[in-house]
């Protein structure tokens, strides 16, 4: 599995009761290995046909920024080093991970591929080829500072998706709905119902998630190579000191991005990142070896 973070969100699986609106319209598909799941709460069926087919190519575009298992501007850029011309997305996913990664003091590092590669593979991890330092960019080009370098953006892409479906039902006036791509966001002032859980599906919480995104993160969810490592890893080797870790944001990237640092960070470094970012809240922090 190539997500560094697994969520286990059984949540929104129905609207709260509204008077007077339509039947949940509900598309499905997938995207950066991850099922998709759009639920569309009083639109007209004109309006959920055209959202629905936006969405499919809103997706698709961000597998040809994003993915490492197809055809992508990150694949071409891990394979050569170098990207001329960025897309805006590629740019802007690379902003948002510089600023996580200030944020959370260099917990938060996409460039740890290597090392996820080796550790599924059961081969040495050398982590001379990581460092967020060594990756430059502009409008007119992506550079790796260093053979072997390679960026992974499963820990904010699934998220990254989610606020362009966003932005997709703003451009078709749909105010209602439920965006569901691995990680949560939803519109709308009337709320959806959510259940946190652990990595064994155990619900630990509920809350109603209302004009807010969602992401949770256990490393321990998804275990990799030979060893049964979690998939969750830092470039600097310290493990994972949280079973589980959920957060919520005002956009989704923001709240997935901030999930998988947060299960590698010690909880005086999670306070200080999250001090600045006020907008910000964890509401779920389960201590990793804590029986459930």
């Amino acid at each position: 599995m190539n997500r560094r973070r697994f969520l286990i969100l059984t949540a929104c699986a129905a609207a709260l009761p509204r008077a007077g609106l339509a039947a949940t319209d509900e598309w499905r598909s997938r995207a950066m290995g991850a099922d998709v799941t759009l639920r569309l709460q009083g639109a007209s069926a004109v309006q959920a046909r055209a959202f629905f087919a936006e969405a499919a190519r809103v997706l698709a575009h961000v597998e040809s920024l994003f993915s490492l298992h197809r055809a992508s501007d990150l694949q071409r850029l891990n394979r050569i080093g170098g990207l001329r011309f960025p897309a805006d997305g590629m740019i802007e996913l690379l902003a948002l991970s510089d600023r996580l990664h200030r944020i959370t003091g260099g917990v938060f590092d996409p460039t740890i591929q290597p090392l996820w590669l080796a550790r599924a593979g059961g081969t040495d991890e050398s982590r001379a080829v990581t460092g967020w330092q060594g990756v430059s960019w502009s409008d007119r080009e992506v550079s790796l500072a260093r053979p072997g370098m390679a960026l992974t953006f499963n820990g904010i892409a699934q998220g990254w998706a989610a606020d362009q479906l966003a932005a997709a039902a703003a451009r078709h006036d749909l105010t209602d709905l439920l965006i569901d791509t691995g990680e949560v966001r939803a519109l709308g002032s009337h709320g959806w119902r959510a259940e946190l859980a652990d990595a064994r599906g155990r619900v630990h919480q509920r809350l109603i998630l209302s004009a807010r995104a969602l992401a949770t993160s256990s490393p321990s969810a998804t275990r990799i190579g030979p060893r049964q490592m979690p998939h969750i890893m830092a470039h600097d080797d310290r493990p994972p000191l949280w079973d589980t870790i959920s957060v919520s944001a005002p956009q989704a990237a923001l709240a997935d991005g901030l999930s998988t640092a947060l299960c590698l960070m010690t909880p005086e470094e999670a306070v200080r990142a999250m001090a600045q970012l006020p907008e910000c809240r964890i509401e779920l922090q389960i201590p990793a070896g804590v029986p459930g």
